[in-house]
């Protein structure tokens, strides 16, 4: 497997931790190491329950927790528009707001446990792809206004400043958003839940989940677990576990790169340490690395592409944007999973008798992920009953695989759309 940035970049390497061997009985047992199994699982020893356990197939990280673009900031998948005429103002301000409160949540580990993940305090710029200014100019309203969010109105000669392409018209900026390495993340999460008392099995794939009296047996392919209560928290890497569940989601892929160091050349496209995002449906984004790399991504797809496809695809988006660039070497090139919901929001909560979910983040997952840990570990550790705002959003069919070609097909047109708009308003 073609390592991405983030792994072949790591200054030591990381603590690995032993397969499950032999029987064993468990409180709560979370299966999948990334962002939610992590959080969820650290939740629950930071609450004080003993006995709980993390099994991961692969490695902790693995996922899209480990690869994707490193975005922090708030929100779902779903828009912040379309999640207020579902659920009315309070309830979508609660959600929202649970967002915001993880992004703190995540700045206050990061800093407490001192994690080594690169993170930069700059804020996240979103970066109008058209010159028509209404859909910025609509979402900062509504973000005012119903959730209580300001962000800065950022003009195009500002942002010119900062971001030097001739790609975008104004833009909005996100004080409060930042940006770090997502894997170190990962791993610093699990380091911390390790010394609070979690046990954590690697190279552990979940074979079975079965019924066992009133709590569940867990099966991996060298050992056994009972367990209480079990957390379902898998994503795109679906274990195959309870075909329901598998069936409401559809694993989708995105794509990430980055180029060489830039050294002086990051000057020619960046005067800002910021992030951006576009405002397309499936737009580009991109940050700064403290090595003056530049990472890239963007594109989704039903198509979990190979390295050198990845390359092909975001060099020639990069310089659409930063012609400048042309020429930059690529060194590294990457796909990952991530699980979509027909309805984009999140699937949290309890599903069966001990059975919990956490799933279904779409891409938009490092600060949603946070906020449904920590639902579900004060779920279970205290019987809070905040994860029922989430029962609006449930285990409707994906229809695969004919919901993936539809959602491709979605995409595709989607894109057209937004290549139509752009065509006719003269952008380049």
């Amino acid at each position: 497997m073609t390592l991405s940035y983030y792994q072949a970049t790591l200054s030591a390497p990381p603590v690995r931790h032993a397969p499950m061997q032999g029987p064993h009985d468990v409180r709560v047992c979370v299966i999948g190491g990334g962002f939610a199994g992590l959080n969820t699982a650290l939740g629950l020893v930071e609450r004080g329950m003993r006995d709980v356990m993390l099994l991961e197939g692969q490695q902790i990280g693995f996922g899209a927790s480990g690869r994707n673009g490193g975005f922090v900031f708030g929100g779902f998948s779903l828009g912040e528009a379309s999640l207020l005429a579902r659920l009315g103002p309070p309830r979508a301000r609660a959600l929202y707001g649970g967002t915001m409160q993880a992004v703190e949540l995540i700045r206050q580990r990061i800093h407490r446990h001192a994690i080594d993940c690169d993170a930069v305090e700059a804020g996240v710029i979103w970066a109008n792809w058209f010159r028509d200014p209404l859909i910025l100019r609509e979402r900062h309203q509504l973000l005012a206004e119903a959730f209580g969010v300001d962000w800065r109105w950022l003009p195009k000669s500002e942002l010119r400043d900062l971001v030097h392409s001739e790609r975008y018209g104004d833009g909005l900026f996100e004080a409060g958003a930042f940006h770090f390495n997502p894997l170190k993340y990962a791993l610093g999460l699990a380091r911390i839940a390790v010394e609070a008392g979690l046990v954590v099995h690697e190279r552990s794939p979940v074979m079975s989940l079965q019924r066992k009296g009133a709590g569940w047996r867990i099966t991996t392919p060298e050992g056994q677990v009972d367990a209480e209560q079990v957390v379902l928290a898998c994503g795109g890497y679906l274990a195959g576990l309870d075909r329901k569940i598998d069936a409401s989601v559809m694993p989708i892929a995105t794509y990430v790169m980055t180029t060489e160091p830039l050294g002086s050349r990051m000057d020619e496209i960046l005067h800002t340490r910021a992030a951006v995002y576009d405002s397309r449906f499936a737009f580009d984004y991109y940050r700064p690395l403290p090595d003056t790399r530049l990472l890239w991504g963007g594109r989704i797809s039903v198509l979990d592409r190979s390295p050198a496809a990845v390359k092909r695809l975001l060099y020639r988006d990069m310089l659409k944007v930063f012609p400048q660039l042309e020429g930059v070497v690529i060194e590294h090139a990457w796909s990952g999973l991530m699980s979509y919901a027909r309805h984009q929001m999140p699937q949290i909560g309890l599903v069966s008798d001990g059975l919990w979910l956490a799933q279904a983040f779409g891409g938009h997952g490092v600060a949603p992920t946070t906020f449904a840990g920590e639902l579900v570990a004060s779920a279970i550790a205290q019987g809070d009953t905040r994860w029922n705002e989430f029962n609006e959003f449930g285990l409707a069919p994906a229809w695969k695989p004919a919901g993936q070609l539809a959602a491709q097909l979605s995409y595709w047109w989607a894109g057209l759309k937004d290549g139509w708009k752009a065509a006719t308003e003269g952008s380049r």
